[in-house]
């Protein structure tokens, strides 16, 4: 995982709060739909981003098991 991946997701989580917002303060409700798409569009790439790096700290550990032995 990469800085750069966390902060994608980051900025989609923001970007789709300030939507949501928006379309809440205007009434329109499929401005506030989308808002919400995109954020939890910005959540899933987050936790995506948790399992890459729990795969790649479990081939780590298994990887280091091998050379001990």
């Amino acid at each position: 995982m990469t800085n750069e991946d966390r902060l994608d997701a980051k900025k989609d989580q923001i970007k789709g709060k300030v939507t949501e917002t928006k379309g809440k303060l205007t009434g329109d409700k499929q401005e506030e739909v989308k808002g919400k798409a995109e954020g939890f569009l910005g959540k899933a790439k987050d936790k995506l981003e948790d399992v890459k790096d729990d795969v790649a700290e479990k081939i780590d550990e298994v990887m280091d098991k091998r050379k001990k032995k």
